[in-house]
């Protein structure tokens, strides 16, 4: 039993931040330039790009959650551009899924 704990103990301090579940900080870090700190899409870039206003209602209920997960990590695309690059290999599918539950509390 003690080895396990000494086991698990070690794995915690070797997990990044955003597998505590720190999708506040792994936003900030990947999301926020475009997408605002506020989700309300108001940069540069995010204007530049489209970015949609996620304190929106009607915009939150346009997609799934799991259609989130897929742009977050394929991207997306509109009539043939780029709009946002896609974060395979940067956030695995399990921070995905945090990202849009964090994306989810800036609905009003």
């Amino acid at each position: 039993m003690k080895l396990q704990l000494t086991i698990l103990s070690a794995a915690l301090l070797l997990a990044s931040p955003a597998a505590f579940g720190d999708a506040a900080a792994l936003y900030a870090k990947s999301c926020a330039s475009c997408h605002g700190k506020d989700g309300k899409g108001d940069t540069k870039m995010g204007k530049k790009a489209g970015a949609r206003d996620y304190t929106d209602a009607s915009v939150q209920s346009s997609f799934s959650d799991a259609e989130g997960v897929k742009a977050i990590l394929d991207g997306v695309n509109k009539d043939g551009k780029q709009k946002m690059k896609g974060f395979t290999g940067k956030v695995t599918e399990a921070e995905a899924k945090e990202l849009v539950a964090y994306i989810r509390k800036f609905k009003k």
